[in-house]
């Protein structure tokens, strides 16, 4: 049967909107460019942790509204839910887009729909109009081309894809209204319209923001640790003020989104981005002063046991109690760690993956029963119950230990 959606990428977003818009009895075809991938899906199972997701997509799958290939179908509506990594000095790679664009690019036909969900630079969607429009002439100002940001948060992804508020900016008037239409049948949230370059910039600074607000709790922290305060304590009676809220520090930022996104801004707009820059900067640096400390810790205690310690490195994920392992200051923390590892015996943890292809991992009681020094990377929910660490050398970069 001709699919109606053909969602390009299958990853974090692309499977679980693939899957939502399955779910309503939309016929969709999925694709990626991994056949692993593929296969997976088509056998109605899933290749990412996601709660919910497991049972969408094997429902999507069962009653065959949800198929997944290596190369797109001809369908009425095209969504393009690729990775927008950066290149060298941080400059944003759209090269995905552009190849699933051209991917698509002779099945498209008058009146088609065509969404970017991918974050990208401003004049992402514009530039992939006159793109299509160059290859296609015939089709120019024939076919409905919008961008419209996911805003979900991993771990409560399906949920959020329905309930939360959606920004959705056509490259005209009708493009937008044609958008909205679509996103209607599928979100309990309020659709916002506005133009294509504004909706890329929105979730742009969305994410810079966060970026920023993190910056000055990590900044804060750097402060504290130098003045012998608690900065957990001391957020928490700042934040007792009404008009106060400072969020948490961390081992740095990681993930898909706010440790990217920024960098889109940055690169375009260099002089006036200068606090979107400068938090970047700090977040990064965060990251290096956490591996810094884990090799003062080891040193201090190679001096007072004489002996060399057994260090546990606690979470490798990007955020808490998922498996998303991109952009992760911990993962890079680890490998900092371990560049500078001279026979002392590591544990490393992740409790939301089973393997990894570079680091051995340890099961996190087996880590913190052994380990000297325990260093919490990631507040995964697993590490807040291990009970007594006494006799342990404890660095807690991310508020673990903090009731």
């Amino acid at each position: 049967m001709k699919p109606e959606v053909v969602m390009i990428g299958l990853g974090y977003i692309g499977l679980p909107t693939a899957a939502l818009i399955a779910s309503n009895k939309v016929n969709v075809f999925g694709v990626d460019i991994n056949p692993n991938v593929v296969e997976t899906i088509n056998r109605g199972e899933i290749h990412i942790v996601e709660p919910e997701l497991d049972s969408a997509v094997a429902n999507a799958v069962k009653n065959g509204f949800l198929k997944a290939g290596l190369k797109a179908q001809e369908a009425n509506t095209y969504l393009i839910v690729v990775p927008t990594p950066f290149k060298d000095k941080n400059e944003p790679d759209i090269s995905f887009v552009e190849a699933a664009t051209k991917g698509i690019l002779p099945l498209l036909k008058e009146n088609d729909l065509y969404i970017i969900e991918s974050t990208s630079p401003v004049g992402t969607t514009e530039k992939m109009m006159d793109y299509i429009y160059a290859e296609r002439p015939e089709l120019e100002g024939k076919l409905h081309i919008a961008y419209c940001p996911e805003r979900v948060l991993p771990g409560n992804v399906m949920h959020e894809l329905v309930h939360n508020d959606r920004v959705i900016g056509g490259v005209n008037k009708e493009s937008t209204e044609r958008a909205l239409a679509f996103y209607k049948n599928y979100v309990k949230g309020e659709l916002h319209a506005t133009n294509a370059r504004t909706a890329e910039m929105c979730k742009l600074v969305e994410n810079s923001s966060r970026d920023v607000q993190i910056a000055f709790a990590n900044e804060l922290s750097l402060i504290c640790h130098k003045a012998g305060i608690n900065v957990w304590e001391l957020i928490k009676l700042a934040n007792k003020h009404p008009r106060v809220n400072i969020l948490q520090p961390g081992s740095g930022v990681g993930g898909h989104c706010i440790a990217v996104d920024p960098y889109f801004i940055v690169a375009d707009f260099p002089m006036e981005s200068q606090i979107i820059g400068k938090a970047r900067e700090i977040n990064n640096y965060k990251s290096f002063w956490c591996a810094e400390q884990v090799k003062n810790a080891k040193l201090q205690f190679q001096l007072n046991h004489g002996k060399k310690p057994k260090i546990a490195l606690m979470g490798l994920a990007f955020k808490p109690n998922i498996d998303d392992l991109r952009e992760s200051p911990a993962k890079y923390i680890a490998q900092k760690v371990l560049q500078d590892a001279q026979d002392e015996e590591y544990y490393i943890v992740e409790p939301n993956i089973q393997e990894h292809k570079v680091f051995k991992l340890t099961e996190y009681n087996t880590a913190a029963e052994n380990a000297d020094i325990i260093v919490f990377l990631v507040a995964h929910n697993q590490f807040k119950n291990l009970g007594s660490l006494h006799n342990k050398v404890v660095l807690d970069f991310c508020g673990v230990l903090e009731k």
